[in-house]
C-alpha cells in the first residue's frame, strides 16, 4: 500500500500533468483578448502563440488587408495583444485578430468616456448626408448633423454626401465632442459637439461673470434664437439680447435682425452674478434716434414710407429702419374711407411730413398731402399743433376735419397713439420670470429637437453606406479597419 502511494504521488506532482493541467487552464474562448507572442511571419500566414494548445493564426480576411509593409513590419519575437475570432474552425485552427483587439480596446476607451461624461477631441474623417464621420482609434463614431455646434448655423438643406456639403469644411479638423449614446454590441456610437460646447459654456460662465462689467462692448456668435430675444456666445457664456435690445425700432421677431451664426457686437448692460446672467444689447451701441431725428427730418418734407400696419384711426409708416410714423385716417384720403381700403401692410407711399415732435417720439404723417399742390406746407409751423388729425384752417386744403378729432373710442388720437406705443412696449417685454424659464428652456427644446433628428440622420447615414455611396472625403476613412463581428 506504501509502495502504491508513492507512485500515485508521483504521478499528481510529474511535470508533463502540471503542464497539461496549466494548457487545459490556457483554453481560451471567442471574444477573449488575449498577449501572445509572434512566433511565424509569412505572406500568406502570421502564427502567433497565445499559450493555448496550438497557435493561433491570423484572421485571413485582416491578413488580406494587411500591405507587405505591413506584414514585414511584423518581428517574430513581438509581444502583442489579439481577440479570440474563433478558438476552434472548421480546420482546428484558433483564429486571431490583432485589429479587433486593438479595437476592443478602443471600444472600452469609448465606454470609460461615456461613463464619466467626459469631452475629448478627435478629427473629422469624414462626412455623409446624414451628419460627420469621427474614428476613435477604431471605433466609428457618427455626429449627427443636428448634433453639430449651432453656432456654425449650417443650412440643413445643403447637407448632402458630395464635395460641396457645408460638412465637407469641417473634415480634418479637430473638435471636441461628447458621447451621448453607446452601444458596442451593435455597433452604434453616437457623438455630440452640440452637448460638448454647451457644457463647455457652462464651465466657463463663471470666470466670464468675474470678468465682466457693465459698458464693455463684446464680440459674440448669435447661438439661438427664441420669441423674447436672441442668445449671443461672448466668449464662453452666452447671454441675452433682448427683443426690446435688439434694435431702437419695432422688430416682433429677432429673425427680422439676426442670424444664426452671425457674428456681432454687443454692448454688456447688465450682470448677475448671484443667477449667472447676462444683459446685452445691440442697440446700445448706437445713439437713441430720435434724438437726432430734427436732423434727419423737418416738417412739410416728402419721404417714402412702408405701411406696417393699420388700425381703426390710421396706419403706421416707417420712414427707416427706426422712425415710424403715424398717418392719421383723415391725412390718408378726402374721401371718407377706412385704412384697409386705402393702404396695406408693405405697401410703399409718399407721404408728407406734418409734425415732428421729438420728446414724445411722434412723427405725424399725410398721405393725402404729399402731392406738389401742398408744398407750401413747409412755410408753416406745425411744431405747436396738439393734434395730426388734420390740417389746420391756414393749410391749403377744400376739406379740413377739424382738428380735435377724436378716435371711436373718444380719446385723441394722441392719446390712442400713446396707448398703442405703451401697449406694444409692454408686448415686447416679457417679465423677467417668464424670461428665466423660458431661456432655461432654450437648452431643452434644442436637445429635443435634436434627438428627434438624430434618429433620422443615423438611418440616412445607414442608407447611404447600404447604396454603396461614399461616405467619406479623406481616403484614409476606406483604410480604417471595419469591425468584425465576434
Amino acid at each position: 500500500m506504501s509502495e502504491a502511494f508513492v507512485i500515485h504521488d508521483a504521478l499528481d506532482t510529474h511535470p508533463m500533468l502540471q503542464l497539461l493541467d496549466e494548457i487545459d487552464e490556457r483554453i481560451h474562448t471567442r471574444g477573449d483578448v488575449v498577449h501572445g507572442t509572434i512566433v511565424m511571419v509569412a505572406s500568406n500566414e502570421v502564427l502567433i502563440d497565445v499559450g493555448g494548445k496550438s497557435e493561433g493564426i491570423l484572421s485571413p480576411r485582416e491578413l488580406g488587408r494587411m500591405t507587405k509593409e505591413d506584414i514585414m513590419a511584423l518581428t517574430i519575437g513581438d509581444e502583442v495583444e489579439v481577440l479570440i475570432v474563433n478558438p476552434n474552425d472548421r480546420d482546428g485552427n484558433m483564429i486571431v485578430s490583432m485589429s479587433q483587439a486593438r479595437i476592443g480596446q478602443d471600444w472600452d476607451d469609448a465606454e470609460k468616456l461615456f461613463a464619466d461624461g467626459t469631452l475629448f477631441e478627435a478629427e473629422v474623417s469624414g462626412h455623409n448626408r446624414g451628419g460627420l464621420i469621427v474614428y476613435m482609434g477604431g471605433v466609428r463614431g457618427f455626429v449627427p448633423a443636428s448634433q453639430i455646434d449651432r453656432r456654425r448655423a449650417f443650412k440643413r438643406d445643403l447637407i448632402d454626401g458630395s464635395s460641396s456639403s457645408p460638412l465637407a469644411t469641417l473634415v480634418g479638423e479637430e473638435l471636441t465632442f461628447k458621447i451621448i449614446e453607446l452601444d458596442r454590441r451593435g455597433n452604434r456610437l453616437i457623438l455630440s459637439e452640440l452637448a460638448a460646447m454647451r457644457e463647455r459654456r457652462k464651465a466657463s460662465k463663471s470666470q466670464l461673470l468675474d470678468e465682466l462689467s457693465e459698458g464693455q462692448i463684446k464680440e459674440g456668435i448669435v447661438t439661438s434664437l427664441a420669441d423674447f430675444g436672441a442668445f449671443v456666445d461672448i466668449g464662453g457664456a452666452d447671454g441675452l439680447v433682448h427683443l426690446s435690445e435688439l434694435t431702437w425700432g419695432r422688430v416682433s421677431h429677432p429673425n427680422e435682425v439676426l442670424e444664426l451664426g452671425q457674428t456681432v457686437k454687443v454692448k454688456v448692460i447688465s450682470v448677475d452674478r448671484e443667477r449667472k446672467r447676462i444683459g446685452l444689447s445691440l442697440k446700445a451701441q448706437a445713439p437713441e434716434p430720435w434724438s437726432t431725428v430734427e436732423e434727419r427730418y423737418v416738417v412739410g418734407e416728402v419721404v417714402e414710407a412702408e405701411i406696417t400696419r393699420l388700425a381703426d384711426f390710421g396706419a403706421f409708416a416707417r420712414l427707416d429702419e427706426e422712425i415710424e410714423g403715424l398717418i392719421h385716417v383723415s391725412e390718408l384720403s378726402d374721401v371718407s374711407q377706412t385704412p384697409e381700403e386705402i393702404v396695406s401692410p408693405g405697401q410703399q407711399v409718399t407721404v408728407r411730413i406734418i409734425r415732428i415732435d421729438p420728446e414724445r417720439k411722434r412723427i405725424g404723417l399725410s398721405l393725402k398731402r404729399a402731392d406738389g399742390a401742398y408744398d407750401a406746407l413747409g412755410e408753416m409751423d406745425y411744431a405747436d399743433d396738439d393734434s395730426i388729425d388734420g390740417p389746420s384752417d391756414d393749410a391749403p386744403t377744400e376739406e379740413a376735419p377739424a382738428a380735435e378729432a377724436v378716435a371711436d373710442d373718444g380719446d385723441t388720437i394722441d392719446t390712442v397713439e400713446e396707448t398703442v406705443e405703451e401697449a406694444a412696449v409692454e408686448e415686447a417685454t416679457e417679465p423677467e420670470t417668464v424670461v428665466e424659464a423660458v431661456e432655461e428652456s432654450v437648452d431643452a427644446e434644442d436637445d429635443a429637437e435634436a434627438e428627434a433628428d438624430v434618429e433620422v440622420e443615423v438611418e440616412a447615414e445607414a442608407s447611404t453606406e447600404d447604396d454603396g455611396e461614399s461616405v467619406a472625403v479623406e481616403a484614409s476613412e476606406e483604410e480604417m479597419p471595419e469591425p468584425e463581428t465576434v
